[in-house]
């Protein structure tokens, strides 16, 4: 079984509030110089081969349901773990 990783985050011009509370939590902890945006990872097991209509696929249900692609960037890729 094969598992395909859609990442989504939030595009650079809007506010990440949760990020924003992250790095602002690593800087008094001593962590300075770090900048972190957060967002969601879905891994999608894929019965059978991943091909390129089946990653087509996946990319259109990411687009529909798992990103709000008004704020919202997503990537998918094949997990190679």
């Amino acid at each position: 079984m094969a598992r395909v990783v859609v990442d989504v985050m939030p595009k650079p011009e809007i506010l990440d509030p949760q990020g924003k509370a992250v790095t602002g939590a690593l800087d008094r902890l001593g962590f300075s110089g770090l900048t972190v945006r957060q967002g969601k990872r879905f891994e999608v097991e894929v019965d059978g081969e991943v091909t390129a209509a089946r990653l087509a696929e996946i990319r259109d249900a990411a687009e529909k349901l798992l990103a709000n692609t008004v704020i919202e960037t997503f990537d998918v890729r094949l997990d190679q773990a």
